[in-house]
């Protein structure tokens, strides 16, 4: 079973970035799309941003132009830049691949002043 641990979340006021990581357990992530999603308490989990395993990015209308998604196939990570946050970003972070069902713990990320 694939085991993915994301991190990097954090309190931050609006217009500060984060970055977050997600680390995968296997290497035969790097054979697959993932993305990053995310999830307020109350509403369905939400695509934020994909990239597929050659490298290329898709992302949410909502963020696009401010979070950028990139991995490394090496190290098994995967990684997404946030910047220019907004308060409607808040939410607990995910990350998932396309070749494993598994989901991490999520890192929660606030956006506040």
């Amino acid at each position: 079973q694939v085991q993915l641990v994301e991190s990097g979340g954090g309190l931050v006021q609006p217009g500060e970035s984060l970055r977050l990581s997600c680390a995968a357990s296997a290497s035969i992530l790097s054979n697959y799309g993932m993305g990053w999603y995310r999830q307020v308490p109350g509403k369905q989990r939400e695509w934020v941003a994909g990239i597929s395993s050659g490298g290329n990015p898709n992302y949410a209308d909502s963020v696009k132009g401010r979070f950028t998604i990139s991995r490394d196939n090496a190290k098994n990570m995967m990684y997404l830049q946030m910047n220019s946050l907004k308060p409607e970003d808040t939410a607990v972070y995910y990350c998932k691949s396309n070749g494993s069902p598994s989901w991490g713990q999520g890192t929660q990320v606030t956006v506040s002043s």
